[in-house]
This record gives structure tokens, sequence and C-alpha cells, in this order.
């Protein structure tokens, strides 16, 4: 099954989120953010960038993981209940959501660890980078965009896999 194809306002501006943040977070191994080198690029990068407190990275992080185990334990409403209203409308109901996530999502099933990365908010968009290292010690970065809904809580929005530069030992 393949999922529905996004508007191209959307994929665009999907695509456009992803070369910033990969653009800031390839660098990433333990270096902070403010550690690494600056250009005016970078620096340009950096200003585009806004931290949100400590608990609110903290709820971020519990939705991904919990949805993330729901995956893993097959609980498709559970999962689908952790995606924000968008994907919801999308996908119709939880077993078609969690279909398409085993068919275009399996290293997010498959990864043998996982490791918050340093997230970001990036023209307004909030991205938590989570690295996933596979059976194979291939490393790829799964980027999420979080949203918080009418209630305030954080609703996943969105993710795109891609890989690392960074490699397992």
């Amino acid at each position: 099954m393949k999922p529905a194809r996004r508007p191209a306002g959307v994929l665009s501006r999907s695509l456009a989120h992803l070369a910033i943040a990969v653009a800031c977070f390839a660098a990433i191994d333990e270096a902070p953010l403010a550690a690494l080198p600056a250009t005016d690029q970078d620096a340009e990068i950096a200003r585009s960038h806004a931290r949100l407190p400590a608990a609110e990275w903290s709820a971020i992080h519990d939705v991904i993981d919990a949805q993330r185990h729901a995956f893993l334990a097959g609980d498709a409403a559970r999962a689908f209940s952790f995606a924000a209203p968008g994907i919801q409308e999308r996908f119709g109901d939880a077993p078609t959501f969690l279909a398409m996530v085993r068919n275009s999502y399996a290293p997010l099933l498959s990864a043998r660890y996982v490791e918050f990365l340093e997230g970001g908010v990036v023209e307004g968009v909030t991205l938590q980078p989570l690295r996933l290292v596979m059976p194979d010690e291939t490393v790829l970065v799964a980027i999420y965009e979080m949203r918080k809904d009418e209630t305030g809580r954080w609703r996943i929005a969105g993710c795109v896999i891609a890989p690392s530069t960074v490699r397992s030992i």
C-alpha cells in the first residue's frame, strides 16, 4: 500500500524543512549546535533556531517514544492517537496508518538502538531527530515534525527518514 500523495505545496515545504534540518543535524554527533564551526551560512541557520524549554523537549520525546512502542506492540489505535489531526485525516483509521508505517517506515520498527539528538525549531517548525542504529550497523536519522494540537498536546505531524554520516561501531 502506497501512502497518499501530499499536495505539492506541502511536499515542497517538507523538503525545504528537511534540507534545513539535514544541514543543521548532519554534523551533530556529540557536539552541541553552538560548538559547531560558524560560517555566515551556519550563523544564519543558527539564528533561525529557537529553543524550547527542556520540559517541552521531554514531552516531545515521550510522544515519539510512546508511538514507537505502540508500533512495536502492534497497537494501531494507540500509535494513531499520537498522530496530528492532518495525519489522522489522511489515513482515516488506525489499521491503515499502521500498515503504512510497516511499509514505508520499517526502520522505526527494526532499529536495534534509538537515540534522541538535539531538536530545534526551524522557521517556526519544531523538528526532533532520532538516531536509528539498524541491526547491520547502518545509521539513519528519523526527523519528526511536531505540532501542538488545540489542547496543547504535542502530536507527530510527519516524519522523514534520512541516511546519516555517523557510523555505528
